[in-house]
């Protein structure tokens, strides 16, 4: 995945769900969603548009290119995944949940994204089935009482 750095990334992302959202996206909405001001929108879309991930007419509305939807669908992709992991996996608030992984987003490597996406796919699938695996069970009572449930298979 090419890399932009944090700032610019997040307003691809910005762009990718309002879009979705709303169909057509404006400097005004994009500043109130980052509650930015417009010059550091305009700013950053330059930015953007130099390297072929947006295109914006002057007081026109912002639109991805190919290549920036699929950067921006990547991004999204990660936060997603991080959330999910972080929210449903390790119990993190969602406040929280949401902060950590708008943060983490930006800087996990590609092999890593890859694992984690790969672990969250693999607990999601017993939640599909209503099973919870014995190991994350403990995991839970673990993170509640602060000690390792008694488990008669385990050998010490």
């Amino acid at each position: 995945m090419r890399r932009l750095g944090k700032s610019l990334e997040d307003y691809l992302e910005v762009i990718y769900l309002l879009s979705k959202e709303r169909g057509r996206v404006r400097i005004t909405d994009i500043a109130g969603k980052l509650d930015v001001k417009k010059p550091s929108v305009v700013s950053a879309i330059r930015r953007l548009e130099a390297k072929g991930l947006v295109f914006h007419e002057r007081y026109g509305h912002v639109e991805l290119t190919e290549s920036g939807k699929s950067l921006a669908e990547k991004i999204y992709y990660r936060h997603s995944m991080l959330l999910k992991f972080f929210r449903d996996f390790l119990g993190v608030d969602e406040k929280e949940a949401e902060r950590d992984a708008c943060l983490m987003e930006h800087y996990l490597g590609e092999v890593t994204v890859t694992r984690l996406a790969k672990f969250v796919e693999f607990l999601e699938s017993f939640k599909k089935l209503g099973l919870t695996p014995r190991w994350l069970e403990n995991f839970r009572i673990y993170m509640e009482t602060g000690e390792l449930p008694e488990c008669k298979h385990l050998k010490k």
